[in-house]
């Protein structure tokens, strides 16, 4: 059995990828509803533009990612294609290789740090190890975020060389974090105060931003590469891959436990040749 054909059993096995994945259709549909109204957390940071109606982002996730394509499908479970999945992996390992093979600069965010940082960081050490510089700026960097229930104070810091967000309003009270305070977000904010941060130290933007979320919608508007994970309920992104703004989306379940992650990395790191680096 080949890599790919190992890494695609196991997708479907966690339910990273395959007929069902733990995001049910209605938490889908009710973000594909969002973002064609133009709710600024579905946009991640992309302008008016990027919007289309409801039939249009359905069609969009059925091409992009492989959900159910019947409008009529309303509930209960819906479905990533895991070949499109490792085809956007490899796309991913490409663009790994070619900023490698440059000697780039690399940024990397995360707006799951609970889930994701991992697999970023372990792309970011590689790219270091091959000679690529990873910045980590604007760490302790405050900032309001909105969110559902009113603007929310954040910080920016670093987690294992990857950016994250954390919550200044954590379990023990107002301005004063504690343990478990990383934050989840979809905002831009984070990576346009990391690259705000970076030219103000006189670095030119980074050759590679690896990430979700915002930070890949917030890069890719500003027309810097960017690749990384989406889940099949964030429109965005894909929104920005087919827009020409985002160079690779994985469409991938993103809310499993972070060591899910590691075969994909793996795999990724292989397909770009940049395995050794790894461990």
């Amino acid at each position: 059995m080949s890599a790919r054909d190992e890494l695609r059993a196991y997708l479907v096995k966690h339910r990273l990828a395959g007929p069902e994945v733990p995001t049910p259709r209605q938490n889908n549909l009710r973000h594909y509803r969002l973002f064609a109204q133009g709710d600024p957390r579905s946009l991640m940071g992309l302008g008016p533009a990027a919007r289309r109606d409801e039939a249009a982002v359905l069609a969009l996730m059925v091409e992009r990612v492989g959900v159910n394509p019947d409008p009529r499908h309303t509930e209960g479970a819906d479905s990533i294609d895991p070949d499109r999945t490792l085809d956007a992996l490899d796309r991913l390992a490409a663009l790994l290789r070619r900023t490698a093979d440059r000697r780039g600069s690399v940024l990397a965010g995360t707006g799951h740090p609970n889930k994701l940082a991992g697999f970023h960081r372990a792309l970011a050490e590689a790219l270091e190890a091959a000679g690529c510089t990873v910045h980590t700026p604007a760490r302790g960097t405050r900032f309001r975020e909105p969110t559902p229930e009113g603007e929310r104070p954040r910080y920016l810091d670093v987690l294992d060389g990857v950016l994250v967000t954390r919550a200044l309003d954590g379990p023990d009270g107002p301005g004063r974090p504690g343990p478990g305070d990383l934050a989840h977000t979809h905002s831009p904010l984070p990576v346009r105060l990391a690259l705000t941060a970076l030219a103000d130290a006189g670095h030119r933007p980074p050759d590679l931003v690896l990430g979700d979320h915002g930070w890949l919608c917030g890069a890719g508007r500003l027309g810097i590469p960017a690749g990384g994970i989406a889940d099949c309920n964030d429109v965005a992104p894909f929104a920005a891959e087919a827009d020409g703004l985002v160079e690779v989306v994985v469409p991938l379940e993103d809310g499993s436990a972070p060591s899910c992650y590691v075969p994909l990395s793996d795999y990724v790191l292989q397909r770009a040749d940049l395995a050794p680096y790894n461990r």
